[in-house]
C-alpha cells in the first residue's frame, strides 16, 4: 500500500484547500469513545473530479504516516499516490520514506470482461440467456461452455486472483465475446440477478469446508437465491468428488418442499479440469446432483432509498453509540470508530461494518450540518444491508432532538 512516513516539522494543512487537481476538504480527528488507550489518527478527506476518498494519517514512532485509508481507497492507484505526494508537498513535509512511486495492481482492470459488482446492479442488461459458473478454477469448464455457446451469456464468478487472471488471459487469447468476470461472493451475487433469467449455475468442485461447515456455498438461503433467479426447467448442477459434501447437499435438496433433483455417479463429460482428471486416475468417484427449477418467481426490486430520513446531532449521539457489534440472525451492525471534524460543529464520520456475516460492508457515515449521509457511495441493495441500514437509522435517532 502506497505510504510515506515524515518527521513532525511540517505545516498544518488547512482546510478546505487545494493543490493542483486535489481539494483537501477537512481533516476529522479520532474520538475515544470506547475510552481505550489510543493515539490519535487523523481522516483527510480528498477529492479529485468526481472521486472522494481519505488519507490516514497517523504517528509512527517520532515520525508520522501517512497513507490511503483503505475503507475508501479507489483505484487506480496513482490517483492516491499523486494524493499522498501533493499532501506532502503542501505541508512541506521532510519525508524519511516512501514508495509511492513503486505501487502496481495485481489485475488490471479490463473494460471488457472484468466487472465490479457496481456494473451488475446499474449496467447490466442482456437478453440473451444467463448461466453462471461458480468458482471457475481454471476456466477450462467456462471456456469451453463459452464457445459451444455462443448465443448464450456466461458469468464467471471467483475470488481466486490467479485464476482471475489466467481466465482473462484465456478470453483474449481464444477471443471470447460472451464471458463476464467478477470477483465476488456468489452467496450475495445472487441477489443482484433478475429472477428468471438464468439457465443454469454451475458449482463443479467447490471447497468441500468440512471444518467450517458455514463457509459452504451451499445452504438453505443460496438454494432459495438459486431458484428465483432459474428459469422454469434451469438447473443448478453440483460436481464434487466429496463424499461428504455430496450427502450434505442432497441432504438439503431432498428437504425442500417441491422438487426434482438427478443424481449421477461417474459421469463423463464433454470437458474436465486437470483435477478431475487426477482424481479419475487415483480411483475417486465424481457425484452429481442437480436441481430442476420447476415454478417462476417474481422479479425483486433493487431500488432502496438508504437515507437518513431525520436530523442528526452528531455530538449528542456519539455519547451513547454502542460500541459492541448488535448481531442479529441475518445480519449485524458494529460501529467500528468515530472521528470529529476538526473547526466545524456538530460534525464528525462514524465508521461502521454491517450487512452479511459473509461479505461485511465498511462504511464511513457523514454527519454536517445535522444531516447524515454514506461517504462515497452507497451501500449495494441486498437485503442484509437493506435490514442493516434500517438498524442504523434506530441508533443514529437522537431523542433529544
Amino acid at each position: 500500500m502506497p505510504h510515506i512516513v515524515f518527521d513532525k516539522k511540517n505545516r498544518e494543512l488547512v482546510t478546505p484547500s487545494k493543490y493542483e487537481d486535489f481539494s483537501f476538504d477537512f481533516v476529522a480527528k479520532s474520538y475515544n469513545f470506547t475510552n481505550k488507550p489510543r493515539k490519535p489518527e487523523y481522516k483527510i478527506a480528498v477529492k479529485k473530479d468526481n472521486k472522494k476518498f481519505f488519507l490516514t494519517l497517523k504517528q509512527k514512532g517520532e515520525n508520522s504516516l501517512l497513507k490511503v485509508d483503505k475503507v475508501t481507497r479507489i483505484s487506480p492507484v496513482q490517483i492516491v499516490k499523486d494524493a499522498i505526494n501533493s499532501y506532502a508537498k503542501v505541508v512541506d513535509a521532510n519525508i524519511v520514506f516512501s514508495n509511492t512511486q513503486n505501487f502496481n495492481q495485481k489485475i488490471k482492470p479490463d473494460e471488457k470482461y472484468l466487472k465490479d459488482i457496481d456494473f451488475f446492479i446499474n449496467n447490466f442488461k442482456t437478453d440473451k440467456e444467463l448461466q453462471i459458473e461458480i468458482g471457475f478454477g481454471s476456466g477450462r469448464h467456462l471456456l469451453h461452455q463459452a464457445k459451444t455457446n455462443p448465443h448464450i451469456q456466461f458469468i464467471g464468478l471467483e475470488i481466486h486472483t490467479p485464476s482471475i487472471e489466467q481466465l482473462l488471459k484465456q478470453i483474449r487469447i481464444q477471443n471470447i465475446e460472451n464471458i463476464l468476470v467478477v470477483s465476488y461472493d456468489a452467496r450475495l451475487f445472487m441477489e443482484f440477478i433478475n429472477s428468471n433469467k438464468v439457465g443454469r449455475i454451475f458449482v463443479h468442485f467447490p471447497v468441500p469446508w468440512d471444518k467450517k461447515p458455514h463457509r459452504r456455498i451451499y445452504s438453505n438461503a443460496f438454494i432459495n437465491e438459486a431458484l428465483r433467479v432459474l428459469k422454469k426447467d434451469g438447473t443448478l448442477e453440483l460436481r464434487t468428488d466429496s463424499r461428504k459434501y455430496f450427502d450434505y447437499c442432497t441432504n438439503l435438496l431432498t428437504n425442500l418442499p417441491k422438487g426434482k433433483i438427478v443424481i449421477d455417479i461417474n459421469k463423463d463429460l464433454q470437458i474436465s479440469s486437470k483435477y478431475e482428471d487426477r482424481w479419475k486416475k487415483q480411483g475417486k468417484n465424481i457425484y452429481d446432483v442437480t436441481l430442476y427449477c420447476d415454478q417462476e418467481d417474481k422479479d425483486i426490486n433493487l431500488n432502496y432509498d438508504f437515507n437518513f430520513d431525520e436530523d442528526i446531532h452528531f455530538d449528542n449521539i456519539i455519547k451513547n453509540l454502542p460500541s459492541k457489534a448488535i448481531i442479529e440472525d441475518d445480519y449485524f451492525v458494529h460501529i467500528e470508530d468515530i472521528f470529529i471534524i476538526e473547526n466545524r460543529t456538530n460534525s464528525g464520520l462514524i465508521q461502521v461494518t454491517f450487512g452479511s456475516f459473509d461479505r461485511p460492508l465498511n462504511k464511513y457515515i457523514l454527519v454536517e450540518d445535522k444531516k447524515a449521509g454514506y461517504f462515497q457511495d452507497l451501500p449495494l441493495p441486498s437485503s442484509a444491508n437493506i435490514k442493516a441500514h434500517k438498524k442504523l437509522k434506530e441508533i443514529l435517532k437522537d431523542d433529544r432532538s
